[in-house]
């Protein structure tokens, strides 16, 4: 992720002007035997030095340090089915309106799918509406050998100890309908939707995990008034907090709208709808797979 850093300085089209890490003649700790080299925004190489006691003001000074920025117009934290449709969608309307958005997807597991691991009787609806002249099941089994296969059948069973009851279907509402419906490996469609978002321009960036959320500051009264980004996790942190010989500070990912598309308990939604009281005389949460109906909708 680093080696796609764009640090933009002077009259850069980006929200927040990106700082170098440290200058170029400046030493952290002088009193330490380790050092190791980074790049700060100018390409040159600065030494760092920290020392390995626990809780000195060397490792309290790096673990503060300014990390380094990428700008992007949006960016999406999650690489589940909405994050991609929702990457995929933008980047329709910017050819549909000549006009280009940098687009970028977060994703914590190691690869697009690797943390959407369920089965799933899936509608397609949503996906034939974002992508109307493609066969998707065609290319879903082209690209990643999965096959969606039809359902054929619903069958509804009351259970007890030792017999089951079938239930008719005409009893339940049509949501239960399954009739036109495919299951389908959902991890296998996330892989498929995150190569159409390449594609197009998209970002995609995994096995990196939103840590931080970033606010923007009211300039009269201070206050985090709103959302400017992400930030990764640090890197090379001993179990007893203290940065090792392999530390590597996060990156911030500034942009001008960010979507967050991490599920329905994600951590990074749960500390916004806690900073800004989103659950105050809300109704509570109703959540499905890929689409959000919710009062705390962010």
């Amino acid at each position: 992720l680093t080696s796609h850093c764009k640090l933009l300085q002077g009259n850069s089209i980006h929200i927040h002007n990106a700082r170098p890490l440290h200058n170029s003649n400046t030493n952290i700790n002088t009193n330490t035997n380790t050092n190791i080299n980074v790049i700060n925004a100018n390409t040159n190489t600065t030494s760092r030095y920290f020392s390995s006691e626990s809780g000195s003001d060397s490792d309290s000074d790096i673990l503060n340090a300014p990390r380094e920025s990428m700008p992007f117009d949006v960016l999406i934290v999650g690489g589940g089915p909405s994050g991609l449709a929702a990457s995929i969608r933008l980047k329709q309307l910017c050819l549909e309106h000549d006009f280009d958005l940098s687009v970028c997807v977060m994703e914590k597991g190691s690869e697009i799918g690797a943390h959407i691991l369920s089965g799933n009787v899936f509608d397609p609806k949503a996906l034939e509406e974002l992508l109307p002249s493609t066969d998707w099941k065609t290319q879903l089994e082209e690209t990643q050998s999965s096959i969606a296969t039809p359902v054929t059948s619903d069958d509804f069973l009351f259970l007890t100890p030792s017999s089951k009851y079938s239930i008719p279907s005409i009893l339940f509402p049509k949501q239960l309908d399954n009739h036109g419906n495919y299951i389908i490996s959902l991890g296998q469609l996330c892989r498929y939707l995150g190569g159409i978002a390449e594609e197009l321009g998209v970002e995609v960036y995994p096995g990196f995990a939103a840590s931080e959320v970033l606010y923007s500051k009211d300039d009269d009264d201070g206050q985090k008034t709103a959302v400017s980004g992400i930030a990764t996790r640090d890197m090379g942190i001993g179990k007893d907090g203290v940065p090792k010989e392999t530390f590597e500070r996060g990156v911030e990912l500034h942009a001008r709208q960010t979507l967050f598309a991490e599920g329905a308990r994600g951590s990074c939604a749960e500390e916004l709808i806690n900073h800004f009281q989103l659950r105050k005389n809300g109704n509570g949460n109703g959540n499905d797979n890929g689409y959000d109906n919710d009062n705390d909708n962010i």
